[in-house]
């Protein structure tokens, strides 16, 4: 008599669902099924932390902190889960904690949603609280749960201590490729295609619905071993969707990389507003291309205007689309103007197609793709001008603020081409001071357009950097600020080399954009 097994004439009598005859004594699973709960148990916490990311990103943003806050604690949950699994079924037989651990896990999954978006919008904002608050809501619980099923199976299956290496290492195996199949299916096919309330929902009715099989069937097997399933769990599961549904949410239309909607200003019937996740990010006129509202775009429309005589027509890369409120506007003040725009996100251009009027033609060219592959590929000193404008969040990609991204911007420009770039940062400004100290690496002549207090380190927000290899009209520049109404100034020079300090440059081996814009220490 094995001493965990309290019926071993059940479990020596009952044949499998496999149409195998059970070895006297064995509590195992046949290897199928037990392959099966393992696979789906592991990938499930999978497919959790991925879409976890994504369900947090409109209240937090998507960050290098983001990142690590989920990864971190779905970490933590998978060791705590996996020992605490181990423990006990050392204990208990496992067959009385395998089902209901599924149902709890896959319910938990499910209600994640709703409990993410209530929470977030009471916690909104990059501060690290509240970061740590919802990564850990989003995969804590489910996560642990489901990472003790594993273990358990384990102890099901091993006949003999001499089975451990292969039992152990086949088991193991197996639920990493289910963590590898789940990583590569939902970050390359499930995102591109569902919303990631559906995929959670899925995922979480799925262990459910295994779960249950599963009690059937060990219930079948072993009579009056199989503990009871957490009824209340599985009410949740039905009810987490319709709660999801009522929850408050950011998200008018799911993209690839945002929640994104548009709304009309209230002040001006035809002027639209382009929010992705919990930012406005854009404004459009959809009559009237030449109204800016944004300030910082005012400071790069007054860059242009100064770049050339009135009306002439430019070459323009925009690394970043948004809303295509510049390229709009160039092409309106200087026809014949040929803007190309990268933009990354494939959803935000349909939004632009279909909610604010965007009619891509030769002289104005979108591309969706990555902006540093963009600017790689762009033909060498054909531009006369490059306008960064690319945010996840508030901070810039960092692989568009480094030397050698700024080479490229470089390499993309003619001889008297000019680089203005959007930055976004709050004191003490270390972003804003480590990229003008990295532009000064690659360009001859660099300024920055900002408010007073801004340049005075009292204050953040909106500035803009501009480049160039010649120098820049900083004169004219100022006075088509004034001219739009701006309160901007222009530093350069002494002024600027006190701004900028000992500020460090940003490159490839080294770019911590978002730890310089969110100081957690």
């Amino acid at each position: 008599m094995s001493p965990l097994d309290p019926h071993p004439t059940t479990a020596s009598t009952t044949p499998d669902t496999a149409g195998e005859p059970t070895r006297p004594g064995s509590r195992a699973l046949p290897d199928w099924i037990a392959a099966g709960v393992t696979f789906l148990s592991s990938g499930a916490v999978l497919v959790l932390e991925v879409v976890g990311l994504r369900l947090i990103a409109p209240y937090v943003g998507i960050t290098v902190q983001t990142s690590t806050a989920v990864i971190g604690f779905a970490l933590a949950a998978i060791a705590v889960g996996a020992w605490a699994g181990g423990a006990a079924a050392d204990r208990t037989d496992p067959r009385r904690l395998i089902a209901p651990l599924m149902v709890a896990g896959g319910a938990l999954i499910v209600a994640v949603l709703p409990l993410v978006r209530f929470a977030g919008a009471l916690f909104t904002g990059a501060a690290a609280g509240n970061v740590l608050l919802l990564a850990a809501l989003a995969v804590v619980v489910p996560a642990a749960l489901l990472s003790a099923v594993p273990p358990m199976i384990v102890a099901l299956q091993l006949g003999s201590l001499a089975q451990t290496g292969s039992v152990v290492g086949r088991l193991s195996g197996i639920g990493t490729i289910g963590g590898i199949v789940a990583t590569f299916s939902t970050g390359f096919l499930l995102i591109a295609v569902l919303p990631s309330s559906v995929i959670l929902v899925g995922t979480g009715l799925l262990v459910v619905l295994v779960g249950v099989a599963l009690a059937v069937l060990l219930r079948r097997r072993t009579p009056g071993v199989t503990g009871r399933l957490p009824v209340g769990l599985l009410a949740l599961a039905v009810a987490a969707p319709v709660l999801a549904a009522v929850a408050p949410t950011p998200c008018e239309r799911e993209t690839a990389y945002h929640c994104a909607r548009v709304v009309v200003d209230p002040e001006r019937d035809t002027g639209r507003v382009l929010l992705l996740d919990t930012l406005r990010h854009s404004y459009v006129d959809l009559e009237d291309p030449t109204y800016l509202e944004f300030e910082y775009v005012q400071a790069i429309a007054s860059v242009t205007d100064a770049l050339a005589p009135a009306g002439e027509p430019l070459s323009a890369l925009h690394v970043g689309g948004g809303g295509l409120t510049l390229p709009r506007y160039l092409a309106e003040v200087r026809p014949g103007t040929l803007s190309r725009v990268l933009e990354v996100d494939p959803g935000v251009v349909a939004i632009d197609e279909l909610e604010l009027g965007l009619e891509t033609s030769d002289e104005l060219q979108v591309r969706v793709g990555d902006g540093r592959v963009g600017l790689d590929a762009e033909e060498a000193g054909e531009r006369d001008l490059v306008v960064g404008d690319a945010f996840g969040g508030l901070s810039v990609p960092w692989q568009l603020t480094t030397v050698e991204a700024l080479r490229l911007v470089d390499e993309a420009l003619a001889e008297d081409g000019v680089y203005a770039v959007n930055l976004i940062d709050n004191p003490p400004l270390s972003f804003v001071r480590a990229e003008l100290a990295t532009m000064r690496q690659v360009f001859d002549h660099v300024l920055l357009l900002a408010r007073a207090p801004v340049l005075a380190g009292e204050d953040g927000g909106n500035v803009v950097a501009v480049a160039s290899q010649r120098p820049l009209p900083s004169a004219e520049i100022a006075a088509a600020l004034a001219e739009r109404g701006l309160a901007w100034q222009v530093a350069e020079g002494p002024e600027l080399d006190r701004f900028i300090g000992d500020a460090g440059v940003l490159t490839d081996d080294f770019a911590p954009v978002d730890q310089l814009l969110t100081p957690y220490g």
